[in-house]
């Protein structure tokens, strides 16, 4: 049977991190599930918990006044939903909804953010990989807007 630690180990978002700071991470992660159409976060709300993906897939989505919600990334499993968790005010600024079962790590933000206090190393680690993920959304973003303007515009011609 895999432990905590065995699984975050094996996550693709956390390859060749030092055993010790996966074993700092495993220390604040718990096992989850959401249903198909579950919000797994939403714009606004405390930013206390990030999860790593290991079954289905999360839409991150942001609410559009007069047209709904938009999606602007699918998060797959090997891949990290959250990253508001990590800095300041610690809120939600997107929505997150499973769009089939997601099973994921949730990991304690609160709980992480205090060990990367106590543990320079490891907050540069996860600085250094949270910020890939914040890349890829503005990529994705960048994409999102792109591909409404040109629809947005194409009836105008």
């Amino acid at each position: 049977m895999k432990t905590m630690r065995d699984i975050v180990g094996e996550h693709p978002f956390f390859a060749g991190m030092q055993s010790e700071h996966l074993d700092l991470i495993a220390g604040c992660a718990a096992n989850t599930v959401f249903t198909s159409d579950q919000y797994i976060l939403r714009e606004g709300d405390p930013a206390d918990t990030f999860w790593l993906i290991t079954h289905g897939r999360a839409a991150l989505e942001v609410f559009v006044p007069g047209r709904g919600p938009l999606m602007l990334q699918t998060i797959e499993p090997g891949e990290v939903l959250g990253w508001s968790w990590l800095f300041p005010p610690h809120r939600w600024r997107y929505d997150g909804r499973a769009l089939d079962q997601v099973r994921a790590l949730a990991i304690d933000g609160r709980c992480l953010r205090d060990k990367a206090d106590a543990d320079h190393d490891l907050g540069y680690e996860l600085m250094r990989r949270f910020a890939a993920v914040v890349i890829d959304l503005l990529s994705a973003t960048r994409l999102q807007l792109v591909d409404t303007h040109a629809h947005a515009h194409a009836g105008t011609r």
